[in-house]
């Protein structure tokens, strides 16, 4: 799912699509340790896990009642990269916060060691071509297929990590419009004198697939712009900052259902890092939403935009009201 100019709607505090029977996936809970890095949860249940809802595959639910502005967890991205080619000098290359004035790559040294994952490689390749391919298209998911192909030739992630995720339907013009993108990667890697057993999975398959993936669940990231103890004044103000710095693919937080009138939000405070929130009091086995485009939209522009965008009607309580 794609995160747009996402804005906080304010939502009745009403249980729906509850199932007791669901089969669970995962359980995932975590919390922020004194040196502020993300450390499992021992003790309590976890607050969320992953399960069959009726009618819209896996979704996210709710293991105990959660109160309204907690924090629900937070996400580190699978792969990240600068909304475009110009963030780049703006931009961390690794987490995307904001570098002002500085003439460097990285906000610290600790993303200049973890961007070894993919950096090696995507620096020493000839993007020119690739790169005038998605500028003038006005495309941006390509370039997360770039960086996710870096990771996969210098043995940072598997090949079929994002296989989990939900793919999004493409026609066959579609992906014939997809093979250019495709031979121009395999060429720039080519040329940079890559193994050919290191590319052994890029395939014209695996390249389609894997945007698939990436074109329904990447979220368009944007800023709140500074530590905000209150989430939901942290929530407002990613929106008003329409700070957008960047694209990414995450885990957890792909496998959130939408809602018009969400009970769970995510944002963004300094970096890629994202935090999900409670919008409103969410009682035990309820399912969590977020909103996957602007919700201050009417009814018939956010039903065009999910269709064209997600490719389903929202059967929302407010949607089915005509809101």
């Amino acid at each position: 799912m794609s995160n747009w100019n996402l804005v906080r709607y304010s939502r009745s505090c009403i249980s729906r699509f509850k199932n007791p029977h669901q089969k669970n996936f995962f359980s995932f809970c975590t919390s922020i340790n004194e040196e502020g890095r993300t450390a499992p949860v021992r003790p309590g249940p976890p607050p969320v896990r992953v399960a069959l809802t009726e009618s819209a595959g896996r979704g996210v639910f709710a293991t105990r009642r959660i109160g309204a502005g907690e924090l629900l967890h937070t996400a580190k991205p699978l792969v990240s990269h600068p909304a475009s080619l110009s963030t780049l000098q703006r931009v961390c290359c690794f987490c995307l916060r904001k570098l002002g004035n500085r003439n460097v790559s990285f906000c610290s040294e600790e993303c200049e060691e973890r961007a070894k994952a993919f950096y090696g490689v995507e620096t020493k390749a000839d993007w020119s071509a690739y790169d005038d391919y998605c500028r003038s298209n006005g495309l941006k998911y390509p370039l997360l297929v770039k960086r996710f192909a870096c990771m996969v030739i210098l043995g940072s992630v598997s090949a079929d990590l994002l296989d989990i995720l939900q793919p999004s339907s493409l026609s066959p013009q579609m992906i014939s419009e997809m093979e250019k993108g495709f031979n121009l990667l395999k060429s720039a890697f080519k040329e940079a004198n890559v193994a050919d057993e290191k590319m052994a999975f890029l395939t014209k398959q695996w390249y389609t697939g894997v945007l698939a993936r990436i074109r329904i669940n990447a979220f368009r990231i944007e800023l709140a712009g500074e530590p905000y103890e209150d989430l939901f004044l942290a929530a407002a103000a990613s929106v008003e900052a329409e700070a957008a710095v960047g694209n990414a693919v995450y885990m957890l937080p792909s496998f959130y259902n939408h809602d018009c009138d969400p009970n769970a939000h995510i944002l963004w405070i300094e970096n890629a890092n994202a935090k999900l929130t409670a919008l409103c009091d969410v009682e035990a086995g309820e399912e969590l939403r977020i909103c996957y485009i602007d919700a201050s939209m009417n009814h018939d522009a956010r039903q065009a935009f999910l269709s064209q965008g997600f490719g389903f009607q929202c059967n929302c309580l407010r949607c089915l009201s005509g809101d």
